[in-house]
């Protein structure tokens, strides 16, 4: 065990300084691309600006014929792109115990290690998995000479890195955020479902027997209702990245051609308190911007509160409702995030009624 009087110092000589706080940069949609597909890849400069983060995937969906490809592909995207103020990269390497995960790390951040934001890394079991990135990332960095350390966001895909979640999030400052990977973890769970993300219409409760002869209404009409697969999950996911200061994520939702589930499945994830959520194709992308940035009602009431509890102390009656303390702290989280997206979207803070220029930070 580290002690904590050496927890932000470098791992090797010559590394950046980890940092002591992840940055508040907006990502709530994580959009998807494979670098070996050219079709894919030359869409890639044209999206910059679009969307918050553009990631290169290199494992699930990359076939194994085509994992150098991809990787090399990568490379000269992030080379040939100028992704500005307001789009982060990231990658996604290979799962640690692959054939290829090494060569991922040793080449990426020696060779576009100064435009990388992110590397996601797959299936993380526990703290020692990220012990390993931590330190490999760190002689990298010094060898490539980077000024800033690169940031490490896990996926929650198997039993035992949910059950070593807290663990996980506290392993390295440089952890950034956990994503939640439901069809690896689902599987990993002996989970009855083939569904990548969303809800299952077996999992449900039923309406209780109507009054009267239990035995004569029992199989008579009664009202089901789904429920969410995810909830615990997700809960206990947000609680870890709260506890650790880092950003909790859904991940994927499958069914493309459900937009409306999908959408359904993003905002259950941004009201438990994710920031955000993976694309697997464009028509998700507007989906998760939208899901993800809070209404303008929701920041206009925000303001309300903010502006009628004064110090923050006591309580007042505003649109006979009791608002006090714990009301404005949460109120605060919608008006900080919104002010914080409007920074970077014009468009919201038209909506926000936000002057960009006038934010700081």
């Amino acid at each position: 065990m580290r002690s904590p009087k050496d927890f932000f110092k470098p791992l090797a000589v010559g590394a950046p300084a980890p940092i002591t706080q992840v940055p508040a940069r907006p990502s709530r949609v994580i959009h998807f691309f494979d670098p070996s597909n050219e079709k894919m890849a030359a869409k890639v400069p044209a999206m910059v600006g679009t969307v918050d983060v553009l990631l290169g995937n290199l494992e699930d969906a990359v076939k194994a014929d085509r994992k150098e490809a991809a990787r090399a592909g990568l490379v000269a995207i992030a080379k040939a792109t100028d992704f500005g103020e307001h789009t982060q990269l990231w990658t996604r390497v290979n799962a640690l115990d692959s054939p290829w995960a090494l060569d991922d790390l040793t080449t990426l951040v020696t060779e576009i290690g100064d435009k990388l934001d992110v590397i996601m890394v797959p299936k993380v079991q526990g703290a020692e998995d990220i012990h390993y990135v931590d330190r490999l990332l760190a002689q990298l960095e010094a060898k490539a000479g980077l000024s800033r350390p690169i940031l490490v966001h896990a996926i929650l895909e198997t039993a035992r890195g949910m059950a070593n979640v807290e663990e996980i999030c506290g392993a390295s400052p440089r952890m950034q955020g956990l994503s939640l990977g439901p069809a690896d973890l689902a599987a990993d769970r002996r989970m009855k479902t083939t569904r990548v993300g969303g809800g299952h219409p077996g999992y449900l409760v039923r309406q209780d027997p109507v009054e009267g002869d239990i035995r004569g209404e029992v199989h008579g009409p009664r009202a089901t209702y789904q429920q969410d697969l995810w909830h615990y999950t997700i809960a206990r996911m947000v609680d870890a990245c709260a506890m650790h200061g880092i950003l909790p994520y859904y991940g994927p939702f499958g069914d493309i051609a459900d937009v409306v589930a999908c959408e359904d499945q993003f905002r259950n994830a941004f009201l438990l308190g994710c920031v955000g959520t993976w694309s697997l194709h464009p028509v998700q992308i507007e989906i998760a911007k939208r899901v993800f940035s809070p209404t303008a009602e929701d920041v206009a009431h925000a303001r309300r509160v903010v502006a009628a509890m004064g110090d923050g102390t006591g309580a007042v009656m505003l649109d006979g409702k009791m608002e006090d303390d714990a009301s404005l702290k949460q109120c605060l989280v919608i008006v900080e995030l919104a002010e914080r997206l409007a920074r970077t979207d014009p468009a919201l803070a038209e909506l926000y009624a936000v002057e960009p220029a006038t934010q700081e930070g």
